[in-house]
């Protein structure tokens, strides 16, 4: 199954007082750290989340910036989510600067792959880590985009290695607000 589904789907994040993953750690990489929460819950589709102390949205849908070969690529790979092995879990709202947004689409996409290689890097570790990317931009929602790992305990020194090769090329030079929140599933 593919994590880079063809249809819009609307997911909920809640941070609160019960969810399917404890949260362990929650930290602010640029701007403000979230309300700290014991526990995160995914809710996919259009009901109502369970209440809690904040609520993210974002659709999960069409991918953007990414080439044909590359979302074939993607798809050939990708993991799915829900596996039993992957027990540890990051959800990562980022919100990228006005300049960002300033440029035309083949500007992004120059500086999102052609100089910071971000699809290159995150084929190398997939399928170890399972990845959804959720847009909330256009929703008028806090974040730009809702990213949703998991992955088995093994893995967790890769995902961080992913992230700092990540956080260490141009594009992130117009990310202005990310959280990192690590959890890990719930008994």
């Amino acid at each position: 199954m593919s994590n880079y589904v063809a249809a819009p789907l609307l997911v909920h994040f809640t941070g609160g007082d019960v969810g399917a993953w404890r949260v362990t750690a929650m930290n602010a990489v640029s701007g403000e750290v979230l309300s700290p929460v014991p526990f995160v819950d995914m809710h996919e589709g259009a009901g109502a989340p369970p209440p809690g102390a904040w609520a993210l949205r974002g659709v999960a849908g069409h991918v953007r910036y990414t080439t044909r070969a590359e979302v074939n690529a993607l798809n050939a790979k990708a993991a799915s989510l829900a596996r039993p092995e992957a027990t540890l879990a990051a959800l990562i709202p980022i919100r990228k600067n006005p300049q960002w947004w300033a440029l035309a689409q083949d500007e992004r996409r120059e500086i999102y792959e052609d100089q910071s290689r971000h699809t290159t890097i995150g084929l190398e570790y997939i399928p170890r880590i399972a990845r959804r990317l959720h847009h909330s931009r256009d929703l008028g929602e806090p974040f730009d985009f809702l990213t949703w790992f998991e992955f088995h305990r093994d893995h967790e020194s890769a995902f961080n290695e992913l992230l700092a090769r990540l956080r260490a090329t141009k594009e992130w030079g117009y990310v202005d607000w990310e959280v990192d929140i690590r959890m890990e599933r719930s008994a």
